[in-house]
């Protein structure tokens, strides 16, 4: 049998036209080789012989896709298009390397070495706030409020070294969760970690390091570089080993390449074993309630949460929890925000043309907070807000209960 790479997840599309409404790119184009049904047009072509891969439209329109996957659940037929449009990327990579930009970038934010440096000078670089009064439209603009939207509020630095004594001691009891720490979350979101641990303690969970851990593999995999996304993967299945303590993922990037360990290197058993944060806290009946927080929350799910993983009430019922804190709905709240990894630095015109509805709804809205589960949809959200003038935080969900916790007195 003939490996396809993942293009044989396209062949149950029927071309009903479903998907067309899902598709941001469709929505902000209107053009039908922009959405998911031309696109799998497109790869069926490429696949069979019919279009180069140096073919300049289909390049466009596949590099100009975010893989949100949000035509997965409104699709009667199943389609696999996420697994789809990453096996056409990959047959395109072996033709033409990805652009210097996204090799520079990915070696920036992913390789052990280099990344750590990079982490450090932008921790370093936000930390005196010019970020945040750069921060504004325009590539090196947006990129600065991008990098201020990672900064931690007051609340969320509050017993980071308790929580790190805390994750060190539990190498000496059985653990009953495995911290998945990614590079993107490491290097700028640590502070979310802390928050997970402490509000998993909180909620009977013991939560244990891995060391040996590597990037998830997501951004390349992404890009079309299949096999070191798949290098990435066994380095990580070897560091988690055997068994079934459940690895806990606050991600959703992460959370949903991990799932798919399965399909990428077969191994199924460690996919299973992944769950997001949210899944945990809410499971037995949880999370513990805390202590009220008196805010304005517009709750914004990331694609790769809700469309890929399909995980859409946990997150909810996490900020359930809070008492006083108020939910506001937006309508357009499934649709993506455009990041999408390095899509926001690769196509940045594209990026923030899908962006810009769910700035109209959150003007409308006028929330104190957004939240969102995922750290470039944390970033490209605090970008675009602050470059419209809009003052709300996006924060993580975990995030704010873990600020509940801390005003109920749990962390004492």
């Amino acid at each position: 049998m003939i490996d396809r790479g993942g293009s044989e997840a396209l062949d149950t599309c029927v071309h009903c036209g479903f998907c067309l409404q899902a598709c941001p790119t469709f929505l902000a184009t209107g053009d039908e080789a922009d959405s998911p049904r031309g696109r799998i047009d497109l790869m069926r072509a490429l696949e069979t012989g019919e279009l180069a891969p140096d073919d300049p439209a289909l390049r466009l329109h596949l590099d100009r896709c975010l893989g949100c996957r949000g035509c997965e659940p409104v699709c009667p037929s199943g389609v696999g298009y996420g697994r789809g449009i990453e096996a056409a990327r990959a047959m395109l990579a072996t033709r033409r390397r990805p652009p210097a930009l996204a090799r520079a970038a990915l070696r920036a934010l992913t390789s052990p070495g280099p990344s750590r440096i990079v982490y450090a000078l932008a921790r370093m670089l936000r930390a005196t706030g010019i970020p945040r009064r750069l921060a504004g439209w325009g590539r090196f603009r947006f990129a600065m409020g991008m990098l201020a939207a990672t900064r931690p509020t007051r609340n969320a630095k509050r017993g980071t070294r308790n929580t790190r004594a805390a994750a060190s001691s539990a190498f000496r009891v059985p653990t009953s969760a495995l911290l998945f720490r990614g590079c993107v979350m490491d290097g700028l979101f640590s502070h979310v970690h802390d928050a997970t641990v402490r509000t998993l303690g909180v909620n009977g969970w013991a939560v244990g390091e891995t060391p040996g851990q590597v990037c998830c593999g997501a951004l390349h995999a992404h890009a079309g570089l299949r096999e070191e996304a798949r290098l990435l993967a066994r380095a990580n299945v070897a560091a988690f080993g055997e068994g079934d303590v459940p690895i806990v993922v606050n991600s959703a990037g992460c959370g949903a390449m991990l799932k798919e360990y399965g399909h990428l290197i077969g191994a199924a058993g460690f996919a299973a074993r992944v769950r997001d944060v949210t899944e945990l806290l809410t499971a037995g009946g949880g999370p513990r309630p805390g202590a009220p927080v008196d805010v304005q929350v517009a709750y914004d799910p990331p694609c790769h949460l809700l469309h890929a993983q399909r995980i859409a009430d946990e997150p909810l019922r996490v900020l359930g929890a809070i008492p006083v804190l108020r939910i506001v709905s937006l309508p357009d709240a499934a649709q993506c925000c455009g990041s999408a990894g390095l899509f926001t630095l690769l196509q940045p015109a594209m990026s923030r043309a899908v962006l810009a509805p769910k700035l109209a709804s959150l003007r409308t809205a006028a929330p104190q907070v957004v939240a969102t589960g995922n750290p470039g949809c944390v970033m490209q959200l605090g970008a675009g807000l602050a470059a419209s003038g809009l003052s709300a935080a996006v924060r993580h969900p975990v995030e704010l209960l873990d600020e509940s916790y801390g005003a109920a007195g749990y962390y004492a």
